[in-house]
């Protein structure tokens, strides 16, 4: 038998300027700038609004020696400002600049999908960084892994795991644990089944290193928001993780009290819940327990269906351990929880936290929101959007748009805001809005189309891996993407009703 009950991850301490994470600490929330890093003034501005708000760990874009060198500047002010938010440098394509950045900031962030690790350049960033006591974040991405990797193993979170390890273990060779790992994808399942797999791994050769969790380009609003709930809390609530970015396209101190409520409804989850068929679970391998087609909301029919309503302050843990011990085994279930929040936006974060990783790991088939003071339309959209984040049902377009930083080519809050206007009454599309090249064509591969920035002012379009037109002027980009829905047949007037049926 099996108990189920909440335990963090143990993790070796980690420092990052002032701020401590591991080592028992409490989870850290962080966000990224989407200011020019060579805009001094604007950059610090942004850093202090980030840091004000509760994001006292910030990450500025490097693409460039130019903005690396331009972060001394940077770190300079904030100091004489008072302000001792940890300044992180963002390294893409040129490893070249991270050797640069560390001269100045309090850590490095890597993609290692962009380090070859036969040239000696990434044991030489880590004796720079041993020297100023800076740390590293060993950053995978699902859509920019190793060509050497990709080629093995795809774009699958068994490929993540790899790339990261063979970095993590040059880390422990060379006896520097200032190390911090992460593996964001867009993807839910995706990302939650990669970092599973990354703490397993890490915990097979003895390593402690703190994990940093994200869904990337999470989008905006209240979808935005709960589809990083789903995935970060599903991780949370199996105690992994020390540091969080809900990634939004928008300004980036909105991301910090989403970030901040996800750490408090984390922070204690009591209660032992004794499981007699752990065999029937598998957390790192998606299996639909039970033959129903379609995942339900509470006012949709469910004749048949098990009601499971959770009692205790851990409704994760204490639903999945009633799945898990259900006569027959593939009984379908419908997982539902009370809240009082009267807040909506806090409600469908802490349901989603805690209901949508059920539905993600494919235990549960059907939600129920309980919530006084909000009506059964607010629940019903709440519901279907927890559907959608955890890809078992999409009802409506889903927008996979990176959050914007000093990389991005276009105002991305206003390009979303209007392809939203355009194309949101569309049923069972993943549109992808990525700010320029870098992580763009990889992390919305699986998109049906994309609206990638190419330059300033520029924009190049896709149908699914595809680029379709190439380089042409934003401000034809919009009516060029709905041509581009529309000649493959998949456009709808917005009174046209419904576009075929949900698909998981």
């Amino acid at each position: 038998m099996n108990l189920e009950k909440f335990m963090r991850r143990p993790a070796c301490e980690v420092r990052i300027g002032d701020v401590t994470i591991g080592g028992g600490h409490p989870v850290a929330v962080q966000s990224m700038t989407n200011t020019d890093t060579n805009d001094t003034a604007a950059s610090v501005a942004q850093i202090e609004r980030i840091d004000r708000a509760g994001g006292h760990i910030v990450r500025l874009t490097a693409q460039g020696r130019r903005e690396g060198e331009n972060l001394r500047e940077i770190v300079r002010q904030l100091r004489a400002d008072g302000c001792t938010a940890a300044v992180v440098a963002d390294i893409h394509f040129t490893p070249e600049v991270a050797a640069v950045a560390a001269q100045y900031v309090d850590k490095v962030r890597i993609n290692p999908g962009n380090y070859r690790n036969d040239r000696g350049q990434f044991e030489a960033l880590i004796d720079t960084c041993r020297a100023r006591g800076v740390a590293l974040r060993i950053g995978v991405n699902h859509g920019s892994l190793a060509k050497r990797v990709f080629d093995r193993w795809g774009d699958t979170p068994q490929g993540m795991v790899v790339s990261a390890m063979e970095f993590l273990r040059i880390c422990r060779a060379k006896e520097f644990d200032q190390v911090t790992v992460s593996m964001k994808s867009s993807n839910t399942r995706v990302m939650v089944a990669a970092y599973r797999l990354l703490a397993e791994a890490m915990e097979a050769e003895g390593m402690r290193y703190p994990i940093h969790l994200g869904v990337t380009e999470a989008g905006n609003g209240l979808e935005g928001r709960i589809k990083s709930a789903v995935g970060i809390g599903a991780l949370l609530a199996d105690g992994i993780g020390d540091t969080i970015r809900v990634s939004l396209t928008e300004a980036p101190e909105h991301e910090i009290p989403v970030a901040q409520l996800l750490v408090r409804h984390f922070a204690d989850r009591p209660g032992v819940f004794p499981v007699r068929h752990p065999e029937r679970y598998s957390p790192t391998e998606y299996r639909r327990r039970s033959r129903v087609a379609v995942s339900v909301v509470h006012d949709e029919p469910h004749d048949g269906f098990r009601i499971l309503e959770a009692r205790s302050g851990n409704p994760t843990a204490e639903l999945r351990a009633a799945i898990l011990d259900l006569e027959p085994a593939d009984a379908p279930v419908m997982v539902a929880c009370r809240y009082d929040e009267k807040d909506l936006e806090t409600l469908a974060v802490k349901a989603a936290a805690d209901l949508g990783p059920l539905l993600l790991d494919g235990l549960a088939d059907g939600i129920r929101i309980d919530a006084p003071g909000h009506t059964d339309r607010e629940l019903h959209d709440i519901e279907l959007m927890i559907l959608q984040a955890a890809r078992v049902r999409f009802s409506r377009t889903e927008y996979i748009a990176c959050p914007s930083c000093g990389r991005t080519l276009y105002d991305i809050e206003k390009t979303l805001a209007g392809i939203k206007a355009r194309t949101s009454h569309l049923k069972n599309l993943r549109i992808g809005v990525m700010g320029c090249i870098v992580n763009g064509p990889g992390e919305m591969a699986d998109a049906d189309y994309g609206y990638v920035g190419a330059g300033p002012g520029r924009i190049t379009l896709y149908k699914g891996r595809e680029v379709v037109e190439r380089d042409i002027p934003q401000e034809e980009a919009l009516d060029r993407l709905v041509e581009l829905i529309k000649r493959n047949g998949e456009w709808t007037e917005p009174d046209a009703g419904p576009r075929g049926a949900a698909r998981a």
